[in-house]
């Protein structure tokens, strides 16, 4: 027993006195990896599928990396994604208009093992948590009044809706993968300049979501607003709910609305960082 103390506090020491404590900020630019069905594109004459991943935009990130020895050491590291517009609805019709799109806004964090294959190429993997944020919908739509329509509102032919609204989607919390190759270059012995691609490898099941904006006006051909606030956030059309939970199982005779069944949708994406590190003293000098 007493040996094998020894020999812990040997390896703890040793770690110790050589330990390498380096802080980095970086940023970079994704495009999305093992993309997924996220809507359709429909026009008079075709229907196209619109495929993507949320995980595709720009990325910030601040990590922390401590070197345990010449090649091998662990990274901390904590990220917002800004993420690029994805088509989840586009319709082009004579008498309906849609867009929709979808954009992540999320927070995220890592831990990997780092391993310097030489004092300048490096590589690191590990597992990647989504902390927090939201997948953001953004949703215009036209509707032109059929002739009944247009007599119920006092409006004259031509006249049609115009709803514009954002829904929050959130998620349960998610593990992935990260990994990244990596050159640095030596400004001096402090500071380094770096650049590495990097992958993600993760997708978000749904948990629930929130319309957190709601506004349809009426108008007329001309675009002049004949009624205001038709509907708003507080006085929601009839089948649509300010909240939507997702769930695995519903039954067949289920009649709630507010539910749905869950889905998947990708975060993943490959991309390319670029940024700064500070490397500290070593703990203890050799």
């Amino acid at each position: 027993m007493k040996h094998l103390i020894a020999v812990c506090a040997a390896v703890l020491f040793s770690t110790i006195s050589y330990g390498q404590l380096q802080v980095s900020a970086s940023s970079g630019l994704a495009i999305g990896s093992a993309t997924m069905k996220l809507g359709e594109r429909v026009n008079a004459s075709s229907t196209e599928n619109s495929y993507g991943s949320y995980g595709e935009g720009i990325n910030f990130q601040i990590r922390g990396t401590y070197f345990f020895d010449d090649s091998f050491g662990a990274d901390l590291s904590i990220g917002y994604l800004k993420g690029t517009d994805q088509d989840v609805s586009i319709v082009n019709l004579p008498s309906t208009e849609v867009n929709a799109i979808a954009r992540a806004r999320a927070f995220g964090a890592s831990a990997s093992v780092v391993y310097k294959f030489t004092n300048n190429i490096y590589g690191r993997f590990g597992a990647l948590l989504k902390l927090g944020g939201k997948t953001e919908g953004v949703i215009y739509q036209k509707s032109v009044f059929s002739e009944a329509e247009a007599e119920a509102f006092g409006v004259p032919n031509g006249s049609y809706s115009e709803t514009n609204y954002k829904e929050d989607f959130h998620g349960h919390f998610p593990l992935g993968f990260v990994g990244a190759f990596g050159y640095k270059y030596d400004l001096d012995s402090n500071f380094s300049l770096f650049a590495e691609v990097e992958y993600y490898g993760i997708s978000l099941k749904r948990k629930d979501s929130e319309i957190a904006e709601f506004n349809t006006d009426v108008k007329l051909p001309d675009g002049t607003v004949a009624v205001s606030g038709l509907y708003t956030i507080d006085n929601l059309p009839e089948g649509i709910n300010k909240t939507t939970t997702y769930v695995d199982e519903l039954s067949n005779t289920n009649t709630d609305t507010s539910r749905e069944l869950s889905q998947k949708v990708p975060y993943s994406s490959f991309g390319i960082n670029f940024g700064i590190t500070y490397k500290f003293a070593r703990a203890i000098k050799e």
